[in-house]
């Protein structure tokens, strides 16, 4: 096993050192009292090693950011971290850091700081590798995976922030996010010295959950902040809205390639989460289906085809029971076909939908429809 130690006091590498040479099976390839290395782009150095012990208190960068940006480089790095400092201990465990470490650092914690790396690392060689030269992230309600080998893979992501972080930054992946907007969208009630922990920390989990995925995403620090870059990779809302808008205009020989394509969209963009910032691209994307759903139902009425006509109203006033349009079509096609039940459930559901917006039927469906149950 490779490491290296960093920390601003000499004798307390050199004393970290010796308790490392006592535990044994420690290969230590580097000792640093200060960050030049970092700064010197030496990326050999921390693609060759294992572990690195980090001071948290160092005085050129905190040694949680520090740590993030490691693992930037290499995902696969484990940090322990080594302080005097009681308080940052949470903070350590937080970032899911292998270990903490109290300064003196005694022995027989060392040796089990040891193995558990060990451990995990042998772990590690058992990880699912992922093949193929693609990826398909889904987005239609809830986030999932898609690869060559597996199906619809879900996360657990550690915390709520960490997933509202990711997909903040793939919603936004052709721009770099400030720290400070990140901030202010996830800990808007936190100051900068309890907020950027939390950053790192939420960061740190999102490149542990991307790292078999490497080849096709993941995240950069970029200018004092992140950018989510992609390679090869396919999301379900973006395909589907490509192909609804290079489609010919609509027509009854052409309907099915629609039919086709509208399987694509299988839920609202992000649907599963509450998120504010997320509202104006559901509803652009939603708008977008209505339209193309209503302009289907409308052909199919036009060549006879009354139930697949009645399918895709169904459908556009089950997510829009306001949709005055839409209720008003289904309920003359139901009146076409005699269900008088189902007209006046549709019309009770159009006026209890748009009571709760504070309107009213409009006076062309309540006359049409007087007029229908006499």
């Amino acid at each position: 096993m490779k490491a290296i130690l960093v920390d601003d006091e000499q004798l307390a590498l050199d004393f970290l050192e010796h308790q490392l040479e006592k535990v044994g099976g420690v290969e230590i390839v580097g000792k640093y009292n200060n960050l030049k290395f970092y700064y010197d782009g030496n990326q050999a150095l921390l693609d060759a090693i294992d572990v690195i012990f980090l001071d948290i208190e160092m005085p050129e960068m905190s040694g949680l950011e520090l740590a993030e940006r490691f693992l930037e480089s290499n995902p696969t790095l484990s940090v322990v971290f080594v302080t005097a400092y009681n308080e940052y201990a949470v903070q350590a465990f937080t970032l899911n850091a292998l270990d903490y470490l109290q300064k003196p650092v005694q022995v027989d914690r060392l040796q089990q700081t040891v193995k558990r790396i060990t451990k995990m690392k042998q772990g590690s060689s058992e990880d699912v590798q992922i093949n193929g030269n693609y990826l398909g992230i889904k987005v239609c309600n809830e986030l999932a995976f898609q690869t060559m080998e597996y199906n619809d893979q879900t996360f657990q992501f550690r915390t709520a922030k960490a997933q509202e972080l990711f997909l903040y930054l793939l919603q936004h992946s052709e721009r770099t996010v400030r720290k400070a907007e990140l901030i202010e969208l996830l800990w808007p009630d936190f100051d900068e010295e309890r907020a950027l922990p939390q950053l790192y920390t939420a960061i740190y989990h999102i490149r542990k959950i991307l790292q078999p995925y490497r080849e096709f995403i993941g995240i950069n620090n970029n200018h004092g902040g992140y950018r989510l870059w992609t390679n090869n990779i396919s999301m379900d809302i973006v395909l589907w809205e490509s192909r609804i808008k290079a489609a010919p205009p609509m027509t009854i020989e052409n309907i099915q390639e629609y039919e086709i394509y509208m399987e694509l969209y299988t839920g609202a963009y992000l649907g599963s989460y509450d998120y504010d910032w997320a509202e104006a691209e559901q509803h652009r994307l939603e708008q977008l289906w209505v339209k193309t759903a209503s302009q289907m139902a409308m052909v199919y009425g036009q060549n006879g085809q009354l139930e697949k006509a009645v399918d895709w109203y169904v459908g556009i006033c089950t997510i829009r029971p306001e949709d005055e349009d839409s209720q008003f079509s289904l309920m003359k096609a139901y009146a076409n076909q005699g269900l008088g039940i189902l007209v006046n459930h549709q019309y009770k559901q159009l006026k209890k939908a748009l009571e709760e917006l504070g309107l009213g039927i409009s006076e062309t469906i309540e006359n049409w429809y007087v007029e229908y149950t006499k």
